[in-house]
């Protein structure tokens, strides 16, 4: 098979790699459309050491399963494998699972290639007329409808009466912002610094795009989808007295939360990490009923050209939120 294989610092190359095989309860997935993460972004600079090259980056993925129990279908990933026994998985907190797996971190490699390996568990069927490549955003989307929900859980009030911001316009940005309308928010503004980007997001709906500097104050829910020291501080400031911020990115790990006046005004902070399963099938099943709109906001290329898209999202030239990778 054909992989796209991340071999060190800003450098990606396809490689000829040998096809799989699905055992037990495995399933092979010929890969149709696979997305670029922001985490992908962040192997490709060095900068996770989860993942040391070389390796198969790529979890957001979609296609046809070859081989396996659900020989014959389309489907959805699910990348998170949890134990399923342990108390968070039979919480329903798979997401905190102390020996999690994910692909695209070793030891499962991941889907820039034309061919996967999931368990059953973590596959959802994909109805016919459902495009492949829309089917590929249930894992981005999944990230954001957690964290909408759990900002929601928190929130003092009903969400249709709650101002809402989103930090960044990518694509966890896009998905914050459509699962908080999904689930009922009338007033949410993106705030994205890359006015390339801007068009984009006004054409998703009745949003507030604007430059960061220009959000204003007194947001009952703040969601940052970047999550370096300078959004955390601007979101600290923002953030109505008995908020609530729901953090998102992973951009860096210090600095930035104004802790004396999230005490002194009672602010919640939550920080969320991907989804449960229950979270991603909620997603997936969003997606099939078109509750998040027409995601005609992706931009799709071949597998071969992507080195070439992680260069372009690098420059900041894409306009799109997000690039599905078409390996086959």
């Amino acid at each position: 098979m054909k992989a796209l294989v991340y071999v060190g610092q800003k450098s990606l190359e396809i490689h000829e790699r040998d096809d799989l095989v699905a055992r037990g309860d495995d399933n092979l997935i010929r890969v149709d459309a696979v997305g670029i993460c922001g985490s992908d972004m962040h192997a490709y600079l060095g900068h996770d050491d989860r993942r040391p090259a070389p390796l198969i980056l790529g979890h957001e993925a979609a296609g046809l399963v070859l081989a396996g129990p659900m020989a014959g279908k389309n489907v959805t990933v699910n990348p998170l494998v949890s134990c399923g026994t342990c108390r968070y998985c039979t919480q329903g907190r798979e997401n905190l699972c102390q020996t999690r797996q994910i692909i695209s971190m070793l030891p499962r490699e991941g889907a820039f290639a034309q061919q996967l390996v999931m368990p059953t568990a973590n596959l959802v069927e994909v109805p016919d007329g459902v495009a492949i490549e829309h089917a590929a955003l249930a894992e981005p989307i999944a990230v954001c409808w957690h964290a909408a929900r759990l900002g929601r859980e928190a929130l003092f009030g009903d969400l249709k009466d709650a101002k809402c911001l989103v930090q960044g316009g990518g694509a966890i940005g896009v998905g914050s912002a459509l699962s908080l309308r999904a689930m009922g928010a009338k007033d949410v503004t993106i705030a994205e610094p890359n006015k390339v980007r801007h068009g984009v997001l006004n054409s998703l709906g009745d949003f507030r795009v604007c430059d960061p500097s220009d959000v204003g104050e007194g947001f009952d829910i703040v969601i940052d989808c970047v999550g370096i020291s300078h959004t955390r501080k601007a979101a600290s400031s923002v953030v109505a007295a008995g908020g609530v911020i729901v953090h998102v990115g992973l951009g860096d790990s210090v600095e930035g939360i104004d802790i004396r006046r999230m005490t002194l005004q009672e602010v919640t902070f939550i920080g969320t990490y991907t989804y449960t399963a229950q979270d991603f099938c909620d997603t997936a099943q969003g997606i099939f009923d078109g509750i998040f709109g027409s995601l005609d906001w992706i931009e799709e290329r071949p597998l071969d050209d992507g080195a070439q898209a992680f260069a372009d999202i690098l420059s900041g030239t894409v306009a799109a939120p997000k690039i599905v990778l078409r390996p086959n």
